[in-house]
């Protein structure tokens, strides 16, 4: 997005919401096109299973025909919860800085995956000597924060590239990620937390409360889902669901990680269920709540392996699935090329 008006310093609410009114459809040329090849490729109808329609997907949000896996970028958002003081997790609120250190200097599981599958990471902090305020108390960011921070996710979608995979860092963002779902979709706390980083007995009951508190505290601001953000959200948060419009408008299909990146996108979905229709779930995280989730907003994951690392490890591990995907579609020869008879 190189439209002035979104850029961080600048963004609103107001704007951001402009965005769901100029949401680019699917391209269905390029997605019969796929569907048409398909029919003819040496093998039985519909054995490739959900290959076959990723490769379609893919050919309908890129906008061309044939679909390409040439450029992924793997964009991973890091940031600091202030709810962190409540003791919700097992680990201190230095580890995000230290594990972005660890990005850098390419230890983590992500930078195995990004080398093994030719992507392009990116690792963007957010602030991270300033944590959101603890949302049991008050309100996590400013709706001028929540909307900079949007626009600041918008930036790491820029020309060229053609999948977008989305992962986060951030020491609580579980319990954002927990008290988001809550707030859209009811249900109890429990219901929506998990043990994230390994939480368990007393640490997981301050979990636990510090979700239904939060819920309880902004419910006025619940039936507005960017209101409802800025409340109990996070910055890293934000700025998913700012990647995610801005690939949209680019025509950019994006891979979504686990439990904290799918919430992000759950606020989109919550103000215009058109909004992450070029979207899919890279695999189903461990995190309870993520099943659930991925249940409200219609979305099945393509993998399902029993992760719950993050730091997009789980979108960055289904770009091979999409890659065996368009090579099979592009590189298999066709009944007719062949000398195969089709079926009778």
């Amino acid at each position: 997005m190189s439209d002035e008006r979104f850029s961080p310093e600048n963004a609103t609410f107001d704007e951001i919401r402009g965005l769901f009114r100029a949401l680019p459809p699917a391209d269905l040329e390029s997605g019969t096109a796929a569907v048409s090849r398909e029919t003819q490729l040496t093998k039985p109808s519909g054995s490739l299973g959900r290959l076959e329609e990723l490769t379609r997907w893919l050919a309908a949000w890129q906008g061309k025909y044939p679909p390409t896996v040439e450029h992924p970028r793997i964009c991973v958002f890091a940031a600091n919860h202030g709810v962190t003081a409540k003791g919700v997790s097992a680990y201190p609120a230095e580890v995000t800085a230290q594990m972005v250190q660890n990005f850098i200097s390419g230890g983590a599981a992500v930078n195995q995956l990004a080398q093994l599958f030719d992507a392009d990471l990116r690792v963007y902090e957010m602030a991270l000597d300033q944590p959101t305020a603890d949302f049991t108390e008050e309100a996590a960011m400013e709706t001028g924060d929540c909307a900079k921070a949007m626009a600041y996710g918008m930036m790491g979608v820029e020309p060229g590239i053609d999948l977008l995979c989305l992962g986060e860092m951030g020491i609580g963002n579980s319990t954002s990620a927990a008290a988001i779902c809550h707030a859209l979709y009811g249900g109890t706390a429990e219901d929506w937390t998990g043990p994230g980083t390994g939480v368990t007995g007393d640490a997981f009951s301050a979990k636990v409360k510090a979700v239904a508190d939060g819920v309880a505290l902004h419910k006025a601001r619940t039936e507005d889902p960017l209101e409802l953000f800025a409340a109990v959200g996070g910055l890293e948060l934000a700025a998913i669901a700012g990647a995610v419009l801005a690939a949209r408008m680019a025509r950019v299909p994006v891979l979504l990680d686990g439990y904290a990146c799918t919430a992000a996108a759950a606020v989109l979905h919550a103000a215009d269920p058109r909004s992450i229709e070029h979207c899919q779930v890279a695999h189903c995280s461990a995190e309870p709540g993520h099943r659930l989730l991925l249940e409200k907003i219609g979305k099945e994951p393509i993998l399902d392996l029993g992760m719950r690392l993050g730091e997009g490890s789980g979108a960055a591990l289904a770009i091979g699935i999409l890659k065996s995907a368009v090579a099979c579609h592009t590189g298999m020869a066709t009944f007719a090329d062949a000398g195969v008879s089709g079926p009778a």
